[in-house]
């Protein structure tokens, strides 16, 4: 009796750490994206209500027509889809639905997505932003863009989002990369591409889209890009110990995650090899099972043939 008693307790235990947890993440998530999507039109209201009088100003001038491009709304919108993502498998854990095809394939490119994309870019922007800001604003938020961007949207787009990283690292383990080939192709697409953006700027309109790149010669801009380029992939290697020394190495949690997640996207795939006959007319069968390569309605058929043909 003792023996039973003692096995249900830290059962318990584990099932109200975990409820708990997942409270935790849902308010946060919860306020988060509402918050995040609050900005975004809030942005989006800066960019229309620029008046004419303040784009006879060319800082201002150029800050309506390259925003777009400025890397910082790029990275908010990252981390906003992750948010939207992150909530969604939220509510699918309160339905007890988070193990189904749709649960897994929204925790894979939440985790996907946040690991190669929101984590090192987040890094980069809110450090990068913030040095150069206390040596000198004007090479990367020059002092009349207070006239139109509130100081709040300033913290909320460079500041705030390093709280989305603290928050979310201490709340959900990722102990190891989802799909470490897959967020690495998607960090070099986003790498590369906004290269490609901020030097076809420079050579279309002689002017960079951040004034930190006209104080430098061109060796100096080289050696810069590479230094942008290996701080964020340092970032990215680095979350993982980090989230080790935080929430331990459970490699056969992870293992049998992964498993699951891995099992639910080829899933079709497997039926499909059972189903379709290969080019020798035989009918492939899941390697994992024991039946033999004929089905049983084609030995019923052999049989058939046999008996039909058989003189008595």
């Amino acid at each position: 009796m003792c023996d039973v008693e003692a096995q249900v307790q830290p059962t318990k235990t584990i099932k109200e750490n975990f409820t708990i947890n997942l409270f935790l993440r849902t308010i946060f998530h919860v306020i988060y994206f509402v918050w995040f999507v609050c900005v975004l039109s809030w942005g989006c209201m800066i960019w229309f209500t620029i008046t004419d009088d303040q784009l006879k100003h060319p800082i201002l001038k150029d800050l309506k027509i390259l925003a777009p491009f400025f890397f910082t709304n790029w990275n908010f919108t990252f981390q906003t889809v992750f948010l939207g993502l992150s909530l969604l498998h939220d509510v699918l854990e309160w339905c007890d639905k988070q193990k189904s095809s749709l649960g897994a394939k929204i925790k894979y490119w939440r985790d996907v997505i946040f690991c190669g994309m929101v984590l090192p870019f987040t890094l980069f922007v809110t450090g990068m932003f913030w040095t150069v800001y206390a040596i000198d604003r004007e090479l990367v938020f020059p002092k009349i863009y207070d006239e139109v961007v509130p100081w709040w949207f300033n913290h909320c787009v460079h500041t705030n989002i390093t709280v989305v990283l603290v928050v979310e690292t201490l709340l959900q383990a990722r102990r190891h990369p989802t799909n470490q080939r897959l967020e690495l192709i998607l960090y070099w697409i986003v790498a590369f591409a906004y290269a490609i953006v901020y030097y076809t700027i420079y050579f279309v309109t002689d002017r960079w889209l951040y004034q930190v790149f006209g104080v430098m010669n061109w060796w100096q801009v080289c050696l810069y890009q590479l230094f942008i380029w290996g701080i964020s992939y340092f970032f990215y290697k680095m979350q993982f110990p980090l989230n080790r020394l935080i929430h331990g190495s459970d490699t056969e949690t992870d293992n049998n995650e992964e498993k699951h997640i891995n099992d639910v996207f080829h899933d079709n795939d497997r039926q499909t090899d059972v189903l379709n006959p290969d080019e020798n007319g035989k009918v492939n069968t899941d390697l994992e099972t024991n039946l033999p390569e004929k089905s049983w309605s084609m030995k019923f058929r052999n049989i058939k043939n046999n008996v039909e043909n058989s003189r008595l």
